[in-house]
């Protein structure tokens, strides 16, 4: 009878619980993900200048301790965080590329869709298999293409690089690496927009502006409808950076005259005495005049774009509308052969210009961080 007892227990033991029943399979070991090393940046090198908008990213595979297939994704943007954006309105900022295929030692991807140009990219990868990812590897820039271009109603040109998508007239020479110098107050570099910019901004970044300049009336740059003298426009638009006898002298001034010559928008002589200044011409100065139909606006921030605001002053109208047709804008001036006032102020020189209806996007002409700005 004991040994009955003892053979009942032994049987009950055996099954998942006294009186219940055993399947007879033996369960399956819980399989472990695999261990994953993130890949290596190869190519581009790190902060290398580009000659294309679509460049190839090369990584040196990351490694697994299993053999199933892998795939990369790599990420690139004009943000060292990576943070989503809002999706741009003309050219790529942020490209998010999933699922390529692992090759032979190293995996490459190539952007299929233009990369804003003139700027500073950051990029990474990282290694995914059988669900599981990889750490992002390093992070690494390049700087894309320097070009402009006119695209969408935006005009885009750098300047740096002995190019122009302007027309070049008059005496002029590129400064390597920092722009092209406008020699004398006959020379400058017209550019026709590719339509009537209403409500917009013109930006640029000048050096060599300096106090006493060689003339009452020197303009920085100026916009107009067509290529005729400027200061017969119905459209005219200029900034000044006044010289000598520039009632005052070193005064910085405006006018705009929208599509009336009795309606014009300029700082009247108290505004102009309190706005002299004794400009660096060894500093950089970003200039940027803003308009609508109701407001013309000029600001200038020293040491380039996000420098300290040195001047900040806008003319109102409740009548009219800033409209030239065509649209021509100036680095300088045209005025001076017609013989009526000063042109261009000499031996200044431009780079990183915008004009648009749209504001500057943040980080074009980030690739020009490189230069050596003074």
């Amino acid at each position: 009878m004991r040994r009955q007892q003892w053979m009942a227990a032994v049987i009950c033991a055996a099954t998942v619980a006294c009186g219940g029943s055993s399947s007879g399979t033996p369960t399956d070991p819980t399989p472990n993900g695999p261990t994953l090393t993130a890949p290596v940046p190869e190519g581009p090198g790190d902060a290398e200048q580009l000659s294309t908008l679509r460049p190839t990213l090369t990584v040196r595979n990351g490694t697994s301790n299993q053999t199933t297939a892998k795939t990369y994704e790599f990420q690139i943007s004009d943000r060292s965080d990576f943070a989503s954006q809002a999706p741009p309105t003309t050219f790529a900022v942020v490209v998010t590329r999933t699922n390529v295929a692992e090759t032979p030692d190293r995996t490459s991807f190539t952007v299929d869709s233009d990369l804003q140009p003139t700027t500073r990219f950051y990029w990474r990868a990282r290694v995914t298999q059988s669900g599981t990812s990889s750490a992002w590897s390093a992070t690494r820039t390049f700087n894309s293409k320097l070009m402009g271009y006119i695209r969408n109603g935006d005009l885009y040109d750098p300047l740096i690089h002995s190019e122009t998508i302007g027309t070049i007239v008059g005496s002029t020479t590129w400064v390597p690496g920092r722009g092209i110098r406008l020699n004398d107050q006959n020379a400058y570099v017209r550019y026709q927009l590719a339509q009537t910019i209403s409500n917009g901004q013109f930006s640029v970044e000048v050096e060599g502006l300096s106090a006493n300049g060689p003339g009452a009336k020197l303009k920085v740059f100026s916009m107009l409808d067509g290529t005729g003298d400027l200061l017969s426009s119905k459209y005219l638009m200029n900034v000044q950076y006044r010289g000598v006898n520039g009632n005052p002298d070193n005064a910085i001034s405006y006018k705009a005259v929208y599509g009336d010559g009795d309606l014009k928008l300029e700082p009247d002589l108290g505004t102009r005495l309190a706005s002299v200044m004794s400009l660096n011409p060894t500093v950089t100065y970003h200039w940027r005049a803003l308009w609508s139909s109701t407001q013309f606006r000029l600001v200038i921030e020293q040491g380039s774009i996000g420098g300290q605001v040195i001047y900040d002053r806008s003319s109102t109208t409740t009548v009219g509308n800033y409209a030239p047709s065509p649209h021509f804008a100036y680095l300088g001036a045209n005025n001076a052969p017609f013989g009526v006032e000063e042109g261009t102020w000499p031996g200044v020189t431009y780079r990183n210009l915008w004009i648009s209806e749209h504001a500057r996007p943040a980080s074009l002409g980030s690739a020009l961080a490189s230069v050596n700005r003074r």
